[in-house]
């Protein structure tokens, strides 16, 4: 079976507004069937793994550090790599597609990465450069993923 892996992208800290439509994220990606990707932190990755796993979805969470236990308790497959934010790119070019929740400038820099490597981009309440596309809500977001 191959899934698609659709990356979620965001702050390890959030507002509760964005903690909400991260988890909404995470719901409708699991009712699609596909794996979620993610930092496997906290804040917008947290919420969206917790989403996820309410709706039976898998979750697959690249680590900055060299340890699985630092992953939060909604990831199902926690990939230690070392790398610090250099991990970034390991999310961003497995991803198939990524949502951009909020976020500040290590989102930025994920969103840079992907649209160099030609990645769909889906941004809700995130940066508003060429080439993300807006969505104004999660059931928007998970709309556009398959346009």
């Amino acid at each position: 079976m191959n899934r698609q892996f659709i990356g979620v992208i965001g702050a390890s800290e959030c507002s509760p507004d964005i903690e909400q439509i991260a988890e909404e994220v995470g719901k409708g990606i699991a009712r699609t069937g596909a794996v979620l990707l993610c930092g496997g932190l906290t804040g917008v990755m947290f919420a969206a793994c917790r989403g996820a796993k309410a709706q039976g979805g898998l979750t697959v969470g690249i680590l900055p550090g060299n340890e699985r236990s630092q992953a939060n308790p909604y990831v199902d497959i926690p990939i230690a790599t070392g790398l610090g934010e250099a991990r970034n790119l390991i999310i961003i070019r497995s991803a198939d597609v990524l949502i951009a929740v909020g976020g500040s400038y290590g989102t930025l820099s994920e969103i840079g990465f992907a649209l160099k490597m030609g990645k769909k981009v889906i941004g809700i309440n995130t940066w508003e450069i060429p080439g993300v596309i807006k969505a104004d809500s999660a059931d928007e977001a998970l709309k556009l993923l398959s346009k």
